[in-house]
């Protein structure tokens, strides 16, 4: 029984530590979540919005990452581990549209899965 208990403790303890999905102030996320590569320039049209609120991310885990912005435009996999999402800002080669400044949304996971470092490149 006492096993039982410290199973249950241990649990919680993990899953309460989770942090909690940020609110995007002046984004709408699901028009981002549709705006695929950039194509539809809802996210050209929102770059600034979201840089002010580029810190909200950090820590947050892959999944949570997902949750929030949808599956990324593209991933990359690194040494030691750490993962890259890129969420394309202005429209990316693979649209019709394609610009020539091709701005992304760049997320560095660690090898625990949290986000380490957001920024606009």
């Amino acid at each position: 029984m006492f096993r039982l208990y410290s199973a249950l403790f241990f649990i919680l303890s993990i899953t309460s530590c989770s942090k909690s999905l940020p609110e995007l102030e002046n984004l709408d996320l699901s028009a981002w979540e549709k705006d695929k590569n950039a194509c539809g320039e809802y996210r050209t049209n929102n770059i600034e919005a979201l840089h002010n609120q580029k810190e909200k991310l950090l820590a947050l885990k892959e999944s949570q990452i997902i949750a929030l912005l949808g599956r990324p435009d593209r991933n990359e996999l690194y040494k030691r581990n750490q993962k890259f999402f890129y969420y394309y800002l202005m429209p990316s080669p693979d649209c019709p549209n394609a610009s020539i400044e091709r701005k992304r949304l760049a997320i560095r996971f660690n090898a625990m899965g949290l986000a380490k470092e957001v920024a606009v490149e």
